[in-house]
Parts: C-alpha cells; structure tokens; sequence
C-alpha cells in the first residue's frame, strides 16, 4: 500500500452534510439502537477543525510529549500532505479533513476504578456492558471515550506476574519510554501509506502491553474504544509485544452513535510475536454507518510464534482494513478468521496480508462475508512468499454470501510466490441463500425473516465459535440486528 508523492496536498471533499438524502437514509434507517445512545460532551475540550501544524503541535503538548515524539508528528504531517489517496479501494471522497476534529478530551483524567469516571461516561460503558464484562471474564480492560482512555484496569494477580498493561501515553515517559521508543510504528511507518502518516501525526490514546518471557495469561485483556463526538476522528494506538514462549488473548471491541456527518477512525495496531510465543487477537468492530473505517493492524512473528486473528467487521460507511501478519522466524505460524457484513449504503473492503520470510512457515485464511441491501463486500487477500521461504503453505478460503439482488461480493485475491518450494492455495465461493432451506424451515412455524437469519447465522459460525462466549453472542446480535426486514 505504498503509494507514489505528489507534489501538491491530497484533501477528501465534499464533505457529507445534513442534506445528503442518501446519507440521512441508511443512517436514520439502521436498527442498531443498543449502540445509539449520545451522552452530553458540551464541557469537552475540542481542537479546532482540520489538520494543520498548529493542531498537531497543540495535541503534542496536550499529551506532554517527549520532544522525539513532537518531531515524529511533525513529520508525519509533511507525509501525510504528500501522499495520496489509495486508488484501487473504495471511495472516499465523502470525507473532508478540513471538517474533522482530530482531539476531543473528556472531563476527566484515567481513573483507575469504574466509580471515579464520571456519571455520564460511565453511564456509555454500562450500556455497553464493559464493567459487567470485565467482573465476569476479563484480566483487564482499558477504556476509550473520544481520544482519550478515562479508565483502565489490571488484575493483580496478572500484574503480579510482570505484566504490562497501560495506557501508551504514561509508557513514552515512564518505566518503559525505551522499549516504546524502539517499537513505536516501526511495523507501521508513516511511510507506509496515507493514513498510517495521518496517525502518526494526530495519534491519542490507546494502550502498551508487554507479556514477560515464559508468562501465560490465562484471562483476556481488553480495550474498548466508544467515539461519542460529532464529525470527530479517533486516533488511538496499540501496541503490544508478547516475549518468548509468553501467550496472550486481547480482544478489541468499539462502537460509536450515528450522526449525519462523516466521522473518522484511522487507530493502529502493532503486534510483536517473539520466539515460540502466541497472541491471539479478537476484534468486533461495530462502528455507525457514518464512519470511515481506515484502520491498520500488523504483526511480526518470531520463530516459532503463533499469530491468530479473529475479526468482525459490522457497521462503517467505508471500510480499508486488511490486518498484516509477518511471518519471519522459522515455523512462524498465523491463523485469519473474519466476517464481513455490509448493508445499505455500505462499502467495506476487507481481507488480510501475509508475509512469508522464514522457512516452514504457514498460513490459513478463512472468511465469510455477507452482503444485503446493495451493501459492497470486497475480501482482498495477498500472499508474499519470498525466496527464503522453502517449505512454506498458506491456504485461503473465502466464502461469500448475497442476500438480494441488488447487493455485490468480490474476491481479489493476489499471490506472488519466489520459491517453486511451496504450497500454496486459494478457493473462493459466492452464493445465495437457497428457497428450498427457507422453504423447509418455514414448513416448520417458522417465519421467512426468521429463517434467513438463522441461515446466515449458520454460515458465520465458524467465526462465531472462535470468539469468547460473550462476544460470540454480540456478534450474533449484530447479524440478527443488520438482517431484520431482510426479506427480498
């Protein structure tokens, strides 16, 4: 995704408004009323709109950077102005820079108890049932309102066995400011492409983990990222690193209410999978179908090391998401399992990248996509295989599933392979659901919409069944909430 430098600045317009009819349609027409609630931010503190140097140097002292991390914006910014829009994905002129608010700060500092957030936030997360979640099955959570973390939590008992886990900003000046320093978007430079430059010039919020060598958590972690603000983007950036022979779950999970302007998530995720140690990495994404989801994850795993990705992707108006997986120790392993639903109004390009560069290393993708009410789902994949990696297998499987006429799936997939020592496969399937199983299970008392939706519940359970129980359940909730009135 590198892409060429133009002299002059790239800007997206126009702008969405409050009078863009088609818009407003497909926004005021979802039914996901659970995640739909706004709370009061009129004592919030806003930057104001646009990127420019001056918001960038105010969100550096905002944050109290240390001065390496000041340059590092800066320059981030100069790419940011130089590289272009990616060509080949979904549009994205709907969304205008000049327009967003790239900081919005909460009315309150990082606390570490539920009861010391302030009422009207911690009445959002009580909605979302993260306090519950984190009572009954987590080791710790970390909690984002806008751009800023106001909670975050490590069990002591896992704290007790050397574990890292807080929130990035306190970790560039403290105890750690080295190691964040060494690691901090090396995976992902600014280089890399358009809004992996965006991030790094406007980054806030999100979290450092670090799993000492030989540690196994037993319990997930998690963070939860709400954008409750208007027309604003959220920035957050994670960073993890699993040491050798460590084992770590981290789930992510984020949601935001609909507006009729165009809001912004362009996070990031670093993941650093050492010798023969395993991370698994769960994410619903349930964004508002105002959002434009472009979000860079990737990972680098040592000999050895097992990566497993377990990813669902719902709401969003346009999506850019193809989490990354490096394989370059030897016997490196990474696992890929997705879902993909879009709906009216929806255009979600998704998929993954793997990288191979040690020998027997292996790969196996596996993703379901849905699509219904003229919603777009793209699943783009590419497999690197490079001369060093003999030995190694990688297998693709997507399976794509249109509910209407109206409603589009493709497939690109792209392989380049420089060792004839390999195995390498793809096999994609495209279909519809079939009137004789509607038919049959109507012929048993039950409804058409009824029907369908346990139909597409069936095809995303292999999905399903890889996340923890509660969010397995989330997940199910959301197909059930997307596939009312799907009757065609």
């Amino acid at each position: 995704m590198n892409d060429p430098v133009k002299d002059d600045a790239v800007h997206f317009d126009p702008a969405i408004d409050t009078e863009d009819d088609d818009i407003n349609a497909y926004i005021d027409g979802e039914s996901r009323s659970i995640y739909n609630f706004r709370e009061d931010e009129s004592d919030f503190y806003r930057v104001g709109e646009g990127l420019t140097a001056d918001i960038v140097e105010l969100i550096s002292r905002e944050k109290n950077d240390p001065e390496w991390m000041r340059e590092f914006r800066l320059r981030s910014l100069d790419l940011y102005h130089k590289i272009r829009v990616p060509e080949w994905g979904p549009p994205i002129d709907g969304l205008n820079m000049d327009n967003i608010v790239t900081y919005v700060r909460p009315n309150t500092t990082m606390k570490g108890t539920w009861d010391e957030v302030p009422e009207e936030i911690r009445s959002a997360f009580d909605k979302l049932g993260i306090p519950q979640a984190e009572h009954e099955f987590l080791a710790g959570v970390g909690a984002q309102y806008d751009s800023e973390l106001v909670y975050h939590n490590l069990q002591e008992s896992v704290a007790a066995q050397g574990v890292v886990y807080t929130d990035i900003e306190s970790s560039l000046t403290g105890k750690y400011a080295d190691m964040v320093k060494e690691y901090f978007m090396k995976l992902v430079p600014p280089t890399d492409h358009k809004f992996a430059a965006l991030h790094g010039a406007v980054w806030s919020g999100g979290s450092f983990v670090y799993v000492p060598k030989g540690v196994k958590v037993e319990v997930p972690l998690q963070s939860y990222f709400r954008l409750n603000a208007k027309g604003a983007g959220q920035f957050e950036h994670t960073l993890i690193i699993v040491d050798e022979g460590a084992d770590l779950h981290f789930i992510e999970g984020c949601s935001a209410p609909k507006w009729n302007v165009a809001n912004l998530h362009a996070g990031c995720v670093e993941l650093y999978v050492k010798k023969n140690a395993r991370l698994r990495y769960s994410t619903i994404e349930n964004w508002s179908k105002n959002m434009y989801n472009l979000n860079t994850k990737r990972a680098l795993v040592e000999e050895g090391g097992r990566m497993e990705w377990v990813s669902g992707s719902f709401g969003s108006h346009v999506s850019y998401l193809y989490p990354t997986t490096i394989l370059k120790g030897r016997n490196a392993a990474c696992e890929y399992t997705g879902i993909t639903f879009a709906g009216k109004g929806q255009d979600l390009d998704t998929g993954c990248r793997m990288v191979h560069i040690g020998e027997d290393t292996s790969t196996l993708v596996t993703t379901k996509s849905i699509s219904k009410d003229g919603g777009i789902g793209t699943f783009r994949s590419s497999i690197e295989v490079m001369p060093t990696a003999v030995n190694s297998r990688s297998s693709v499987d997507c399976s794509s599933l249109m509910l209407d006429d109206i409603s589009r799936s493709d497939t690109i997939p792209a392989m380049e392979v420089r060792t004839d020592n390999c195995n390498i496969g793809h096999e994609a399937k495209i279909g519809r659901i079939s009137d004789e199983s509607v038919f049959y299970l109507m012929s048993r008392g039950i409804s058409e919409e009824e029907a369908r939706a346990m139909i597409v519940s069936g095809f995303a359970d292999p999905v399903s069944k890889e996340l923890p129980l509660e969010y397995a359940a989330e997940m199910n909730n959301l197909i059930k909430l997307e596939m009312e009135g799907s009757i065609s």
